[in-house]
């Protein structure tokens, strides 16, 4: 590979590391051209970008990336043998997912797993990837904060709402009983 298309790999990274908030590396050596088609297909359907990439361009385009250069030490320990690395814009557990759900279908122990970066959170290790795959999404997140912050309201307008029944309920009972 001449330098001139390094530099370039290097430049597509960097930008797709900037333009996408999740990425997870993987190590898929050993599968076949077969399984990577399969592998590569179940992305495109998720919208999730699959790309292989040697090992010292994705190092060098982490330590130009403004996101990633606090995490670029922590990759270059994972940055050995083969890897490809998937790409997602909409949330941080849908790779995760498409990883193990190839993994499960296809009965195989690859790819597996090097590192992830959800939103700026790093995960090293295969052990990370059942937990990646439950994580919620941003809009799911913010969805149980407001209904965390609209509880207390809801239970005051009830007790107010259940309050002027019982404050009816009285005044009825005290007026059949006066009459």
């Amino acid at each position: 590979m001449k330098r001139e298309e390094k530099l370039q790999v290097i430049e597509g990274l960097v930008e797709k590391f900037s333009a996408f908030d999740c990425f997870y590396v993987v190590d898929a050596m050993g599968l076949t051209v077969e399984q990577v088609n399969k592998f590569r297909k179940s992305c495109a359907e998720q919208n999730i970008v699959y790309q292989v990439a040697k090992n010292t361009l994705i190092q060098k385009a982490l330590e130009q990336s403004e996101k990633c250069i606090p995490h670029a030490a922590a990759f270059s320990s994972v940055l050995k043998g083969f890897s490809g690395i998937l790409f997602s814009r909409d949330s941080g557990r849908a790779p995760g997912k498409i990883l193990k759900d190839f993994l499960e279908t296809e009965k195989l122990n690859l790819p597996v797993l090097k590192a992830a970066s959800i939103y700026g959170d790093v995960f090293i290790g295969a052990e990370h990837l059942d937990r990646l795959t439950t994580l919620k999404s941003k809009e799911e997140i913010l969805g149980d904060i407001i209904t965390l912050l609209k509880a207390p309201i809801l239970n005051v307008l009830a007790a107010m709402q259940s309050g002027e029944k019982r404050l009816m309920g009285m005044m009825e009972t005290f007026l059949k009983a006066s009459t």
